[in-house]
């Protein structure tokens, strides 16, 4: 097994442990955990942000860099749940993944001064 299957089992125990089974049943619940999950993605990167000293004017601040790693893998633990509520597996992940980078290089290669809706359509 790879990490990231590993990872996407890890997250399916814990999910469980706790009450979730995903992928939801019907089209409500869906949206309620894709809402949910995106809200603690919200509350985790403002978390992330918290262990950087932002505060220009503030001289008392320091960087917490072991706690930024922590809300790093917080922000996994809610990223692979959206994507199970969303019904994809690591499979699926690393395929888009693959998919989606490649035309953020095709972006680039051409300048990228179009916003194109359709080129991630078939992703």
């Amino acid at each position: 097994m790879d990490k990231l299957e590993e990872i996407f089992r890890l997250q399916n125990e814990l999910n469980r442990r706790i009450g979730v089974n995903l992928p939801p049943a019907t089209d409500e619940e869906k949206t309620k955990w894709v809402l949910n999950y995106t809200r603690a993605l919200q509350q985790e990167t403002a978390e992330l942000i918290d262990s950087v000293p932002w505060k220009w004017w503030a001289k008392y601040q320091k960087f917490d860099e072991q706690n930024a790693k922590v809300e790093v893998v917080d922000l996994f633990h809610f990223l692979i749940s959206l994507a199970q509520a969303l019904g994809m597996g690591a499979e699926d992940v690393y395929q888009a993944y693959i998919k989606k980078n490649l035309v953020n290089h095709q972006r680039q290669e051409s300048g990228y001064v179009k916003k194109d809706e359709t080129d991630s359509k078939h992703i």
